[in-house]
Protein backbone atom coordinates (compact mmCIF):
# COMPACT_ATOMS: atom_id res chain seq x y z
CA UNK A 1 0.00 0.00 0.00
CA UNK A 2 1.31 3.54 -0.97
CA UNK A 3 2.09 5.97 1.91
CA UNK A 4 1.87 9.20 0.97
CA UNK A 5 4.19 11.99 2.15
CA UNK A 6 3.15 15.50 0.09
CA UNK A 7 -0.77 15.52 -0.60
CA UNK A 8 -2.44 18.10 -1.85
CA UNK A 9 -6.01 18.68 -2.85
CA UNK A 10 -7.71 21.63 -4.68
CA UNK A 11 -4.98 23.82 -3.35
CA UNK A 12 -4.20 27.47 -4.19
CA UNK A 13 -1.29 29.23 -3.39
CA UNK A 14 -0.51 32.58 -3.21
CA UNK A 15 2.12 35.14 -2.28
CA UNK A 16 1.12 38.35 -0.63
CA UNK A 17 -2.23 38.79 -2.38
CA UNK A 18 -1.53 37.37 -5.54
CA UNK A 19 -2.79 33.65 -6.69
CA UNK A 20 0.26 32.26 -7.41
CA UNK A 21 -1.02 28.30 -8.71
CA UNK A 22 -4.47 27.64 -8.47
CA UNK A 23 -6.13 24.19 -8.30
CA UNK A 24 -3.07 22.04 -7.14
CA UNK A 25 -3.39 18.36 -7.01
CA UNK A 26 -0.62 16.40 -5.64
CA UNK A 27 0.61 12.70 -4.00
CA UNK A 28 3.76 11.86 -3.40
CA UNK A 29 4.45 8.58 -1.88
CA UNK A 30 7.07 7.16 0.61
CA UNK A 31 10.57 6.64 -1.37
CA UNK A 32 9.08 8.29 -4.70
CA UNK A 33 11.40 10.82 -6.94
CA UNK A 34 9.92 13.19 -8.35
CA UNK A 35 11.06 16.69 -10.24
CA UNK A 36 9.63 20.04 -10.06
CA UNK A 37 10.30 22.02 -13.60
CA UNK A 38 8.63 25.21 -15.05
CA UNK A 39 10.26 28.10 -16.20
CA UNK A 40 11.00 31.22 -13.57
CA UNK A 41 8.58 32.74 -11.85
CA UNK A 42 5.96 29.74 -12.54
CA UNK A 43 5.91 28.57 -8.98
CA UNK A 44 8.06 26.35 -8.31
CA UNK A 45 9.33 27.71 -5.36
CA UNK A 46 6.06 29.08 -3.93
CA UNK A 47 5.30 25.07 -3.93
CA UNK A 48 8.42 24.06 -2.12
CA UNK A 49 7.85 27.11 0.01
CA UNK A 50 3.97 25.47 0.58
CA UNK A 51 5.52 22.02 1.81
CA UNK A 52 8.14 23.57 4.08
CA UNK A 53 5.42 25.75 5.95
CA UNK A 54 7.00 29.04 5.19
CA UNK A 55 3.81 30.21 2.88
CA UNK A 56 0.53 29.57 4.71
CA UNK A 57 -1.93 27.47 2.94
CA UNK A 58 -5.16 29.21 2.61
CA UNK A 59 -7.53 27.46 0.21
CA UNK A 60 -7.35 23.38 -0.55
CA UNK A 61 -6.51 20.83 1.62
CA UNK A 62 -2.70 19.62 2.39
CA UNK A 63 -0.50 17.15 4.73
CA UNK A 64 3.24 16.62 4.29
CA UNK A 65 5.15 14.41 6.58
CA UNK A 66 1.57 13.41 8.91
CA UNK A 67 1.02 17.61 9.23
CA UNK A 68 -1.79 19.24 7.99
CA UNK A 69 -0.77 22.55 6.47
CA UNK A 70 -4.15 24.07 7.29
CA UNK A 71 -3.35 23.73 10.89
CA UNK A 72 0.72 25.13 10.66
CA UNK A 73 1.23 28.02 12.92
CA UNK A 74 4.71 29.59 13.08
CA UNK A 75 5.10 27.48 16.70
CA UNK A 76 4.43 24.48 14.68
CA UNK A 77 6.44 24.76 11.64
CA UNK A 78 9.90 23.94 13.45
CA UNK A 79 7.85 20.38 14.30
CA UNK A 80 7.04 19.95 10.42
CA UNK A 81 10.88 20.91 9.46
CA UNK A 82 12.45 18.15 12.02
CA UNK A 83 10.85 15.81 9.64
CA UNK A 84 11.75 17.19 6.73
CA UNK A 85 15.57 17.76 5.00
CA UNK A 86 15.64 20.84 3.03
CA UNK A 87 18.98 20.91 0.42
CA UNK A 88 19.56 24.56 -1.35
CA UNK A 89 21.35 25.64 -4.39
CA UNK A 90 23.77 27.80 -2.56
CA UNK A 91 24.61 25.00 0.03
CA UNK A 92 23.97 27.83 3.37
CA UNK A 93 26.88 26.51 5.33
CA UNK A 94 28.00 28.34 8.30
CA UNK A 95 31.53 29.80 7.01
CA UNK A 96 32.79 30.02 10.27
CA UNK A 97 32.97 26.63 11.40
CA UNK A 98 34.10 23.22 10.06
CA UNK A 99 31.53 20.37 8.53
CA UNK A 100 30.77 18.77 11.80
CA UNK A 101 30.23 22.00 13.54
CA UNK A 102 27.47 23.30 11.16
CA UNK A 103 25.88 19.83 11.89
CA UNK A 104 26.37 19.75 15.29
CA UNK A 105 24.94 23.92 14.99
CA UNK A 106 21.35 22.16 13.06
CA UNK A 107 21.38 19.49 15.76
CA UNK A 108 21.23 21.79 18.97
CA UNK A 109 18.64 24.18 17.21
CA UNK A 110 16.29 21.21 16.79
CA UNK A 111 16.28 20.13 19.98
CA UNK A 112 19.42 17.56 20.71
CA UNK A 113 21.46 17.77 24.18
CA UNK A 114 24.00 14.43 24.51
CA UNK A 115 27.13 15.00 22.60
CA UNK A 116 28.12 10.92 22.13
CA UNK A 117 24.35 11.16 20.42
CA UNK A 118 24.93 14.08 18.38
CA UNK A 119 29.02 12.81 17.32
CA UNK A 120 27.69 9.48 16.15
CA UNK A 121 24.45 10.88 13.78
CA UNK A 122 26.97 12.65 12.35
CA UNK A 123 29.56 10.81 11.79
CA UNK A 124 26.58 8.75 9.90
CA UNK A 125 25.65 11.11 7.74
CA UNK A 126 29.20 12.20 6.36
CA UNK A 127 28.77 8.23 5.65
CA UNK A 128 26.19 7.95 3.85
CA UNK A 129 27.04 11.04 1.58
CA UNK A 130 30.97 9.89 1.05
CA UNK A 131 32.75 12.65 3.84
CA UNK A 132 33.47 11.00 6.67
CA UNK A 133 37.61 11.92 6.24
CA UNK A 134 35.80 15.77 5.99
CA UNK A 135 34.19 16.28 9.01
CA UNK A 136 37.41 19.00 10.09
CA UNK A 137 37.41 21.00 7.11
CA UNK A 138 36.42 24.07 6.87
CA UNK A 139 33.61 24.92 4.10
CA UNK A 140 36.00 27.79 2.11
CA UNK A 141 38.64 24.64 1.77
CA UNK A 142 35.84 22.17 0.10
CA UNK A 143 34.99 21.92 -3.61
CA UNK A 144 31.02 22.59 -4.45
CA UNK A 145 30.20 19.06 -4.82
CA UNK A 146 31.46 18.74 -1.36
CA UNK A 147 29.90 21.73 -0.10
CA UNK A 148 26.60 19.82 -1.89
CA UNK A 149 27.67 16.93 0.03
CA UNK A 150 27.80 18.29 3.18
CA UNK A 151 23.98 20.46 2.53
CA UNK A 152 22.55 16.60 1.52
CA UNK A 153 24.01 15.26 5.12
CA UNK A 154 22.48 18.26 6.84
CA UNK A 155 18.87 17.78 5.30
CA UNK A 156 19.47 14.14 6.26
CA UNK A 157 20.23 14.92 10.28
CA UNK A 158 17.09 13.97 11.22
CA UNK A 159 15.81 11.03 9.26
CA UNK A 160 13.62 13.09 7.12
CA UNK A 161 10.39 11.51 5.49
CA UNK A 162 10.85 14.27 3.47
CA UNK A 163 14.16 15.74 1.53
CA UNK A 164 13.17 18.96 -1.08
CA UNK A 165 15.94 19.81 -2.66
CA UNK A 166 15.67 23.48 -4.57
CA UNK A 167 18.18 23.68 -7.99
CA UNK A 168 20.82 21.36 -6.01
CA UNK A 169 22.38 20.94 -8.78
CA UNK A 170 21.89 24.96 -10.42
CA UNK A 171 26.05 26.10 -9.23
CA UNK A 172 27.76 22.78 -10.29
CA UNK A 173 29.71 21.13 -13.44
CA UNK A 174 27.65 18.51 -15.07
CA UNK A 175 30.33 15.73 -13.63
CA UNK A 176 29.96 16.56 -9.78
CA UNK A 177 25.92 17.39 -10.76
CA UNK A 178 25.62 13.47 -11.50
CA UNK A 179 27.60 12.14 -8.23
CA UNK A 180 24.78 14.40 -6.68
CA UNK A 181 22.09 13.55 -8.29
CA UNK A 182 23.36 9.91 -7.95
CA UNK A 183 23.87 10.16 -3.88
CA UNK A 184 20.02 11.95 -4.01
CA UNK A 185 18.43 8.78 -5.91
CA UNK A 186 20.84 6.16 -3.13
CA UNK A 187 19.37 8.04 -0.79
CA UNK A 188 15.91 8.35 -1.74
CA UNK A 189 16.08 4.22 -2.75
CA UNK A 190 18.48 2.76 0.15
CA UNK A 191 16.33 5.03 3.11
CA UNK A 192 12.98 5.33 1.90
CA UNK A 193 13.22 8.86 1.49
CA UNK A 194 10.97 10.96 -0.45
CA UNK A 195 12.64 13.62 -2.84
CA UNK A 196 10.79 16.18 -4.54
CA UNK A 197 13.78 18.41 -6.60
CA UNK A 198 12.98 21.51 -7.98
CA UNK A 199 15.24 21.90 -11.21
CA UNK A 200 16.14 24.44 -14.45
CA UNK A 201 19.03 21.23 -15.03
CA UNK A 202 16.68 19.43 -17.83
CA UNK A 203 20.38 17.00 -18.84
CA UNK A 204 20.06 15.46 -15.23
CA UNK A 205 16.31 15.07 -15.58
CA UNK A 206 16.85 13.15 -19.17
CA UNK A 207 19.97 11.34 -17.97
CA UNK A 208 17.92 10.26 -14.63
CA UNK A 209 14.71 9.94 -15.37
CA UNK A 210 11.97 10.56 -12.68
CA UNK A 211 8.20 11.00 -12.32
CA UNK A 212 8.25 14.65 -13.34
CA UNK A 213 5.65 17.82 -12.55
CA UNK A 214 5.53 21.39 -14.13
CA UNK A 215 4.47 24.60 -13.26
CA UNK A 216 2.94 26.48 -16.18
CA UNK A 217 0.34 28.87 -16.88
CA UNK A 218 -0.69 29.21 -13.10
CA UNK A 219 -1.04 24.92 -13.24
CA UNK A 220 0.79 22.28 -11.93
CA UNK A 221 1.17 18.93 -14.45
CA UNK A 222 1.89 15.59 -13.67
CA UNK A 223 3.91 13.35 -15.24
CA UNK A 224 4.97 16.03 -17.80
CA UNK A 225 6.96 15.78 -20.78
CA UNK A 226 10.35 17.07 -20.82
CA UNK A 227 11.46 18.32 -24.28
CA UNK A 228 15.59 18.55 -23.77
CA UNK A 229 17.01 21.58 -24.94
Amino acid sequence: MAEPIVELKNVNIYQSDVLILENVNIVVNKAEFVYLVGKTGTGKSSLLKTMYGDLTLREGEGTVAGFNLKEMTWKKVPYLRRNLGVVFQDFQLLTDRNVIDNLKFVLKATGWKDEKLMDEKINDVLDKVGLKSKGFKMPYEMSGGEQQRVDIARALLNSPKLILADEPTGNLDPETSDEIMQLLFQISREYGTTVVMATHDYRVVSKFPARTLRTEKGKVFDHATISVI
